[in-house]
């Protein structure tokens, strides 16, 4: 099986291209880069080197992977937008995962005999973006949310739990301040697309590939200007 994987929800651009994964010799090739802006002009050159040093041409693919959300208004767009583009080129069926699950595939988080793994990103305005997990099948518990931290640290279930991400630390001392136990790792967590590039081959598929916004972008159309007529 063919598959490119790509995210760009957060402060990285990350994409990973996979030939014959289901073979004795696949041929892959990904590349990360953390970037709080210029995801748009990054992408589409990552994605056509991935392409070239796996030695697969857009026309063989048969799944695109992509993050829908949550994330930046403008980098969960981008992602989205890109994979829409790209299956309708190619005819590749997508597999859409929200950006926290592919943070909670990471190789980096280790092993841990906790029944749930929670992710929690820094939202600003003391709000995380939270999903939590089942801690072995990846499988989402609440789907994602944005909270306030005090009704995030409700979610998390009775403990003990593993937070990471940026928002993983003031989230873990106020559940623990409840009562729960929580254990705060990997602030500097961010979605790698290679993490899905092998799970893609089993992971469903769906029609419609559709941004998760859970909140009204930051920035402001501007006013009316008392300058010009209503006709205007």
């Amino acid at each position: 099986m063919n598959i490119l994987s790509l995210d760009t929800c957060f402060d990285a651009c990350s994409v990973a291209a996979g030939r014959g994964l289901r073979s004795l010799t696949p041929g892959i090739s990904f590349a990360f880069e953390g970037m709080q802006k210029g995801h748009s002009e990054r992408l589409m050159p990552m994605i056509e080197m991935v392409m070239a040093e796996a030695g697969l041409e857009f026309k063989s693919l048969d799944r695109i992977a992509a993050t829908f959300g949550p994330g930046t208004f403008t980098g969960t767009r981008i992602c989205v937008s890109a994979a829409r583009a790209l299956a309708l080129a190619t005819g590749a069926e997508f597999v859409a995962l929200s950006s926290l699950q592919l943070m909670a595939m990471s190789a980096r988080i280790p092993a841990a005999p906790t029944r749930h793994i929670a992710i929690a990103t820094d939202a600003r305005r003391d709000e995380v973006y939270i999903e939590v997990f089942d801690r072995h099948s990846l499988q989402s518990v609440n789907g994602p949310q944005c909270l306030a931290i005090e009704d995030a640290a409700g979610v998390l279930g009775p403990g003990p739990i593993v937070i990471a991400g940026s928002g993983a630390e003031r989230l873990a001392a106020k559940a623990n301040r409840n009562g729960i136990e929580a254990t705060a790792i990997l602030p500097d967590l961010l979605p790698d697309a290679l993490d899905v590039l092998f799970p893609a081959c089993e992971l469903p598929v769906t029609d419609m590939l559709r941004p998760l916004y859970l909140r009204p972008p930051d920035a402001k159309p501007p006013a009316p200007s008392p300058y010009l007529g209503a006709g205007v």
